[in-house]
């Protein structure tokens, strides 16, 4: 299975991943997820800022699909606790986010994700988050 299937296999086990409109983008081994603007995602029509949930979502899904390509299949990894440093308003256009993972043991990995939309060194919000990498030992 090539890895762009792998991501989209991964996508697909994340149904809200679908409800939003997350695409991937993989150049070499660095994977970017796009949240592809629509008017919907919208939280603050005032503000015309982004929902902090949806952009909190696209964000932990960023972190598992990451995590899921780095080991061998299993389970999507489960959010054990999260972090998000929500920095400037998300504005009505694309978002990108890349995940980093700081330390991966055995059944615990440290991730931290950045979103960002016109430029990298610019995040719009950062999570850091542990999450649960391998499946719960039978009894």
């Amino acid at each position: 299975m090539t890895t762009m299937d792998q991501i989209n296999e991964a996508l697909s086990q994340i149904p809200y991943a679908g409800e939003i409109g997350i695409k991937s983008l993989l150049m070499g081994d660095e994977l970017t997820l796009i949240l592809p603007y629509k008017p919907e995602l919208i939280g603050n029509p005032i503000l015309q800022a982004m929902h902090g949930g949806v952009v909190g979502a696209f964000l932990e899904t960023t972190a598992m699909v990451q995590l899921w390509l780095m080991g061998d299949p299993k389970p999507l990894p489960k959010p054990i606790s999260i972090n998000i440093d929500f920095l400037r308003r998300g504005r009505p256009q694309d978002t990108y986010a890349r995940a980093t993972v700081g330390r991966q043991g055995s059944r615990v990995a440290n991730v931290r994700v950045q979103a960002w939309q016109e430029n990298v060194r610019n995040p719009i919000s950062i999570l850091h988050g542990n999450f649960l990498t391998a499946a719960d030992p039978k009894p």
